[in-house]
């Protein structure tokens, strides 16, 4: 079998045999960049060993023992991933440049090292010169961390296979490459190739590997989709490089939960976790303001309490403005309708400005209610009582609709000093228990909520 040029899409991953402006599976425009397909090589020097043969079993008769997992230095990453990581698995690290991903690696492979564990650290991009440095000024010092620039992914695999370690680290899968691949370091083919290399490795030698990946313009891990696929953990680490606030999100976790999040603070000393975010994020907010509302949040499975800050003002513009931070602007178009219609505000004439601080991003519809007061704050120019949080989702039609959890919610504005919040009127039966330490509010129309507030 020859080998023939092929064309790749570098969003998705889609492969065809001749170039097209436009690719037909993800609708991205100028995205096709030639690669040239090589045969598979049966005598490839990644074998690791015979093939085996397996034969189908049961369910039944599959042993259902608990996933062993070993714990980290940090132990908010650990319940971001599950409890800890899993000895076999392939996790993969996406995130802006200069975010703090080599450092949360250093950390990790330190404090797996302090542990006397072998672990192999693989930077490609840096000398190992620069890493010493970034190492010592961390006040890292651990002996069985070994170093490597190392770019060849037969070199990396022999090196598992002879060392055994524990850890391994790869920083980044962007650089690395295959001989066999004639294409070069970065493309689709080499990515995709050396991730299947890389994973292949994790399951035969049972060694934990953490990926470093690149991030696009528009915020995603560069490379094939399929990249994603093939890893068992996705976590994006989120934040401004400018501000000390870090987030790690866990996109896809084969081994525990997603959407778990692991707040951090960067400081001269490196990454430091933030046992209580609720805290972090709601410790500078100013009493006494217009436009401000506190909102449980439920991220992954733990509660979190946000800020959400309104700004309405006059319009002198045909065309009011409406911008907003941390929640999609549809959403944010749809409480402004509701707004309008049912509770009768006129907002067509001015400027609304939504944010949520903190640099969270809000998806979940349990917002829906405190952003809607917030805007009526601002524009009744009314301050809100800052001790009351506000949880709901809100239809279409002004109704004020249930949310999942909303026991943990309402535990965690009250551990956090809050006396009063207003919950959906379907999930007041379930707090019946909590009446006697925070004052519930139900309501089943945005009207309510409003005059609740007033």
């Amino acid at each position: 079998m020859k080998a023939r040029s092929v064309w790749y899409c570098s969003s998705c991953g889609h492969k065809q045999a001749r170039w097209s402006g436009q690719c037909p599976s993800c609708s991205c425009w100028n995205t096709l960049q030639e690669e040239i397909e090589q045969p598979p090589n049966p005598r490839s020097p990644l074998c690791l060993g015979p093939k085996k043969w397996s034969s189908p079993v049961p369910l039944t008769e599959i042993d259902s023992k608990p996933i062993p997992r070993y714990q980290t230095c940090f132990s908010e990453f650990d319940k971001a991933i599950g409890g800890g990581i899993v000895p076999g698995s392939l996790t993969l690290i996406g995130g802006d440049p200069g975010i703090g991903k080599s450092t949360l690696c250093l950390h990790l492979a330190n404090s797996v090292g302090d542990e006397n564990h072998t672990v192999l650290y693989v930077s490609g991009e840096e000398s190992l010169e620069q890493v010493a440095m970034r190492a010592r000024r961390l006040g890292l010092n651990s002996n069985s961390v070994l170093f490597s620039n190392e770019t060849e992914v037969s070199a990396i695999a022999k090196w598992l296979t002879e060392y055994q370690p524990r850890l391994a680290v790869i920083d980044s899968i962007q650089i690395l490459y295959k001989n066999e691949i004639p294409s070069a370091p970065g493309s689709v083919t080499q990515v995709r190739e050396c991730t299947a290399a890389l994973m292949q490795c994790a399951k035969s030698s049972h060694t934990s590997i953490l990926i470093i990946g690149h991030v696009t313009k528009s915020g995603e891990i560069a490379g094939p989709r399929v990249l994603e696929h093939l890893v068992d953990t996705v976590l994006y680490f989120e934040g401004e490089s400018q501000q000390n606030l870090r987030l790690i999100r866990s996109i896809k976790n084969r081994f525990g939960p997603t959407d778990e999040i692991a707040v951090f603070q960067m400081e001269g000393g490196g990454l430091v976790e933030v046992k209580n975010p609720s805290k972090l994020f709601i410790e500078d907010r100013t009493k006494g303001t217009t436009g401000t509302v506190i909102m449980p949040m439920m991220e992954g499975t733990r509660p979190i309490l946000i800020e959400a800050q309104a700004l309405v003002t006059d319009t002198y513009f045909a065309t009011p403005s409406r911008r907003c931070t941390g929640l999609d602007s549809n959403r944010l178009a749809l409480l402004l309708a509701v707004c309008e219609k049912r509770a009768r505000f006129r907002l067509h004439q001015s400027d609304v400005f939504v944010s949520v601080t903190g640099g969270l991003k809000v998806t979940e519809p349990a917002a829906d209610l405190g952003l809607l007061l917030a805007i009526v704050s601002s524009f009744s120019n009314k301050v809100f009582d800052h001790d009351t949080a506000v949880i709901g989702e809100v239809g279409l039609s002004g109704e004020v609709r249930g949310v999942p959890r909303i026991e943990a919610r309402v535990k965690e504005a009250l551990q956090m000093g809050f006396s009063r919040c207003i919950v959906p009127a379907k999930n007041a039966k379930s707090l019946d228990a909590l009446r006697s330490s925070i004052t519930i509010f139900p309501v089943a129309w945005v009207d309510e909520a409003i005059d609740s507030m007033m």
